[in-house]
């Protein structure tokens, strides 16, 4: 039976690793706020609202990660998941929709960086948006896995 059939699949996800992926999430968002022109509003609600906001999409899109990357390998019952393959495709698959997704916001104005933001030259996207697709998910799924 495959891993979308069986409920310990999404009493993991849902209830072990959501909540620390958006945690996590939420910690990165507020770290790397002086690497956006963001952090130069003073209106403090509209710099909650963009923390908010970016940590729910934030969350979406590390759920979407993980259950492509589920799919792709082929998981089962929980206890068997390939964990290695599982983090490796989620970490590219969240990587893969950032790259196009920052350049698509930045052409549109949506966000901008700061001149603290380091940028990839040939792509012309931020360091930290990237880095946050390789550490965060790592996090929250060692987390997520972490016995009590």
């Amino acid at each position: 039976m495959n891993w979308y059939a069986r409920p310990e699949s999404w009493s993991f996800i849902l209830y072990r690793y959501l909540p620390r992926l958006t945690l996590c999430s939420l910690a990165w968002e507020i770290a790397q706020l002086p690497l956006y022109t963001l952090w130069e509003e003073p209106r403090l609600g509209s710099i909650v609202y963009a923390v908010a906001h970016c940590t729910v999409g934030d969350a979406m899109i590390g759920t979407a990660a993980l259950a492509l990357a589920l799919i792709l390998s082929r998981a089962g019952e929980r206890a068997t998941w390939p964990g290695t393959r599982i983090v490796l495709l989620m970490v590219f698959l969240a990587v893969a929709y950032t790259l196009p997704s920052e350049r698509i916001n930045l052409t549109r104005g949506n966000w901008a960086y700061s001149a603290w933001m380091p940028v990839l030259p040939w792509i012309k996207v931020g360091l930290a948006p990237v880095l946050q697709w390789v550490f965060v998910p790592l996090v929250a799924w060692w987390w997520a896995n972490r016995k009590r």
